[in-house]
C-alpha cells in the first residue's frame, strides 16, 4: 500500500494550494480517505475526509476554505486549500482507512503559510 503526497510548499497568507494524495494498493473506491495535519508541537488533526458515499467532514477552523476532492477513477484524493493562515502551517498526511482495519498513512508534505 502506497499513498504519496505532492503539492506542499511556501504560500503567503491568503493564498492557495491544492495538495494530492495518489494512492495504490488498495480498493480504493470502499475506503474513507482524507487529509489530518501536524503543527510544531501539537497532535495529529483531522482537517477533512471524504467518505466512499461521499460524505464530506471538514475541521471547524477550515470549513468555507478547504475543499476535498475523491477522485476514483484516478485513485487520489485532493485538498484545495484557499485563503490560508499562517495557522495553516503543519506537515499535511493523507490517509485512508475503512471500519475494522488499520488506517494507512502518507509521508507527509510541509505546507508553510508565511510573509
Amino acid at each position: 500500500v502506497q499513498l504519496v503526497e505532492f503539492g506542499g510548499g511556501l504560500v503567503q497568507p491568503g493564498g492557495s494550494l491544492r495538495l494530492s494524495c495518489e494512492v495504490s494498493g488498495i480498493a480504493f473506491a470502499f475506503y474513507d480517505v482524507g487529509w489530518y495535519r501536524q503543527a510544531p508541537g501539537k497532535q495529529r488533526d483531522k482537517v477533512a475526509r471524504v467518505t466512499p458515499q461521499w460524505n464530506t467532514y471538514y475541521a471547524d477552523d477550515v470549513k468555507g476554505r478547504f475543499t476535498i476532492y475523491r477522485d476514483n477513477g484516478r485513485l487520489t484524493v485532493d485538498l484545495q486549500m484557499n485563503s490560508l493562515k499562517p495557522e495553516d502551517t503543519a506537515v499535511y498526511y493523507c490517509y485512508a482507512d475503512r471500519p475494522g482495519q488499520k488506517p494507512y498513512w502518507g509521508q507527509g508534505t510541509q505546507v508553510t503559510v508565511s510573509s
